[in-house]
């Protein structure tokens, strides 16, 4: 589907027409540089490159400055393939955040907060075994059992363990669009958008 590039400023606040409030996410969204058009006779299927966010040529390498040059672009650094654009678009042209409207729902994928490694409680909602009683000791926060020998003497695949959490790509659908500022290029989206601030993040229409 459609959609552009964006980056998370942080969240707010605002009130409905009907005195409601709504908690919403703040996100700076292009404006985007076609960088490439692909098609299905050159390269098996049809999709839009778009680019975002200006890049310092020290840290391009020479054979995306050939990329950039022909679109006759600047450097971007972040690059993202959009496929079913509503008009056809070529090299060079600029797309903002005028794509979306106040009311209509979007998809929005990003990278989540990576969390470290942590245990089962924190991870995935274990509620701890037993209780403080009965010479328990450091056992509050424990996974428990982790198999038995009717399985082979193992652990089985997709146990739920301690590891590393966060860091993962995730999307939050049909988030609805509350406002469109198309002089600062932000939208205000209804609720919460995973990643940090200041991390990229693609919304879809």
């Amino acid at each position: 589907m459609s959609g552009l590039i964006g980056k998370k400023i942080g969240m707010t606040s605002v009130y409905s027409t009907s005195g409601k409030y709504i908690p919403c996410t703040v996100i700076e969204v292009g404006p985007c540089v076609v960088t490439q058009v692909k098609t299905v006779e050159k390269d098996g299927y049809a999709s839009v490159q778009l680019g975002f966010e200006e890049k310092k040529d020290k840290h391009t390498t020479s054979a995306m400055k050939g990329h950039f040059s022909k679109a006759g672009t600047t450097p971007k650094r972040k690059l993202v393939e959009f496929y079913e654009f509503p008009n056809a678009l070529n090299l060079g042209d600029k797309l903002t955040v005028d794509l979306f409207a106040e009311g209509e729902f979007v998809d929005i994928t990003g990278t989540s907060k990576g969390k470290g490694f942590q245990g089962v409680v924190k991870r995935h909602g274990f509620s701890g075994v037993g209780g403080q009683t009965h010479g328990q000791h450091d056992r509050a926060r424990a996974p428990g059992s982790l198999g038995n020998s009717s399985t082979g003497a193992r652990v089985i695949k997709g146990m739920r363990m301690a590891g590393r959490m966060g860091g993962n790509r995730k999307k939050a659908a049909n988030l609805q669009v509350v406002k469109v500022f198309a002089d600062k290029n932000l939208l205000v989206v209804k609720g919460s958008v995973p990643g940090a601030k200041g991390s990229f993040v693609f919304i879809v229409k």
